[in-house]
């Protein structure tokens, strides 16, 4: 009777010792479950919070086009630029380009807008890309946009532009270059970058 007693003793004993070490290994993969949530969830804060404020105009531009524009742009006749003159670019469109030096490939007389937009291709919304000009707008007439206009664009720029409906939100009367540049933060020369206003450049010395 004493051994049957002693058996089922060391019985529930193990019992008691295979419940507990079930137990903390749960506990360890609720635990390790946890600490792999937290630890995504920061990793995509992070990444959220790298993305606010980024130049969301800058992110797939086409670099360097075909140098094709469009029939019923204007050449200008009397640009600040002449075509194969040398200037500094002023604006930073794109990473390296503030500080290049450029050669102007086409100088014309239209408007340029500076509008805001959804990508066709999805993503966030892009925020005053600089510039789309009054001949690549669909279905347009000769007067220049009224800031809040909603039209279609046929302009390629960046990845996602064409055919997306866009909001202007300014329009500057200017003469607008197509320039050749290196950037300043290296990298292949960019041919026929679309596009560069009057006041975003400066002579070379």
């Amino acid at each position: 009777m004493l051994k049957k007693r002693m058996k089922m003793s060391i019985i529930l004993s193990l019992f008691a010792v295979l419940f507990l070490v079930l137990g903390a290994c749960s506990n360890a993969n609720d635990e390790n479950t946890e600490n792999k949530k937290s630890t995504e969830k920061t990793e995509n804060e992070e990444n959220m919070e790298g993305m606010e404020g980024m130049d969301h105009s800058n992110m797939d531009m086409n670099d360097s086009s075909s140098g094709e524009v469009p029939e019923d742009l204007k050449v200008a006749k009397n640009p600040t630029f002449e075509v194969g003159s040398k200037a500094i670019i002023e604006s930073d469109h794109m990473e390296g380009m503030k500080g290049a030096e450029a050669t102007i490939v086409g100088a014309y007389d239209t408007t340029a807008y500076a509008i805001s937009y959804t990508p066709k291709t999805g993503g966030e919304k892009v925020e005053n890309h600089k510039w789309v000009i009054h001949e690549e707008i669909k279905d347009v007439g000769d007067k220049p946009l009224e800031p809040g206009t909603e039209v279609t664009t046929e302009a390629a720029h960046i990845q996602g532009m064409e055919d997306a409906t866009v909001e202007i939100d300014l329009a500057e009367e200017t003469t607008v270059y197509m320039v050749d540049f290196t950037p300043t933060s290296g990298g292949e020369e960019v041919k026929n970058h679309k596009w560069v206003t009057e006041s975003e450049l400066s002579p070379a010395e």
